[in-house]
């Protein structure tokens, strides 16, 4: 038997990565001392520890590398080889927003001294109850300046999405400068917050998800909090410029939990972030310079959780308009069972 100093030399993974491969069940040692509590470990497991260190090297999560030690040979293989082209298919997507990202910030650094060209928004909003629930709690809306979603949840939820909504609704009317876009909209959305219901102890507590864009001319604010999503369709593809504050977006990004497993996991609804009550108002920020012939899609996870994401690239490229996108997008959302509610916002932006 070897100790866990000896076998993270043998297997040149380090003891604290062997603690967490244990507590994981990827790597348990083969005895634990029950006085002292020492991990020993047969010479026998190296070839499954240096396995498991050479897919680490690959980047691969926890959570896959468990699923390929189980495999045999041949099979392990063909996972490894579907999971390396599965890291090709997402850097090529990470390469469109690392382009898009450059975009953005060359572009600030020219705002000054290169005239904007003029652009005006075409837009739509629609949702739907899907198929499943019992009450309808998603909210969208869509107008000349502004495009939001909210996902409520809990006993008033429809409520508290239409009550946040409602609250971003007024900056409609606010002839905002793009200095003001970030703190209007952030003011806005904190005094959804303020006005959410307090979380009652013999009920699940109510709150909602936002997601929104604020526009003054070619600038906008965008504001997110929970697990609705922002889209931009920019030359043919489709990048996702939100994050998900979710339990399992965190147990993914920490590689313990594999985007397929999360599509299953209990706890797929919970959120980290939130409009509610019982939590802290925390949301993500930023600004974008925005040009002709793209289009922006927020939507709620009625939809990103039933229709995959080349669907919804191909529904923002080739549909006529922002309104035949959120129908096409409600429609596709119900063939696929909807068993959630579905609430999309799309807008185009067009040169004056």
């Amino acid at each position: 038997m070897l100790t866990i100093g000896a076998f993270a030399r043998a297997s040149r993974l380090s003891p604290k990565a062997l603690r967490l491969y244990d507590e994981l069940g990827l790597l348990p040692p083969a005895r634990v001392d029950p006085h002292s509590g020492y991990r020993h470990y047969a010479p026998a497991q190296l070839e499954r520890a240096r396995l498991v260190a050479w897919l680490r090297r690959l980047g691969m999560p926890l959570a896959r590398i468990r699923e390929v030690c189980e495999l045999a040979p041949d099979a392990a293989a063909v996972a490894v080889a579907a999971y390396w082209a599965q890291v090709e298919a997402d850097t090529a997507a990470r390469r469109d927003l690392a382009a898009f990202l450059v975009d953005q910030l060359e572009r600030k650094n020219t705002t000054m001294t290169t005239p904007h060209t003029p652009l005006t928004m075409r837009y739509a909003a629609l949702t739907d109850q899907g198929l499943v629930r019992p009450f309808h709690q998603d909210a969208a809306h869509a107008g000349p300046r502004l495009l939001a979603v909210a996902d409520g949840y809990g006993p008033d939820g429809g409520s508290a999405a239409a009550s946040a909504i409602e609250a971003l609704k007024t900056l409609e009317e606010r002839d905002l400068t793009s200095a003001d876009l970030l703190g209007a909209l952030e003011e806005a959305a904190h005094r959804a917050h303020r006005a959410a219901p307090a979380a009652d102890e013999a009920t699940s507590t109510t709150g909602s998800t936002l997601t929104a864009l604020l526009r003054s001319g070619t600038q906008l604010a965008l504001l997110h909090i929970g697990d609705s999503r922002a889209y931009v369709l920019r030359d043919s593809a489709l990048l996702q410029i939100t994050h998900d504050h979710s339990l399992v977006q965190s147990l993914i990004d920490e590689g313990r939990l594999t985007p397929e497993e999360a599509a299953s996991h209990p706890q797929r609804s919970q959120l980290l972030r939130s409009l509610d009550a019982a939590t802290e108002f925390a949301p993500d920020l930023q600004l974008l310079e925005a040009r002709p012939g793209e289009r922006y899609l927020l939507c709620t996870d009625g939809l990103t959780g039933v229709v995959p994401a080349e669907t919804l690239q191909q529904v923002l490229t080739s549909a006529d308009g922002p309104d035949q996108a959120v129908h096409e997008l409600i429609r596709l959302a119900r063939e696929a069972g909807a068993p959630d509610n579905v609430g999309c916002a799309v807008a185009e932006m067009t040169g004056a």
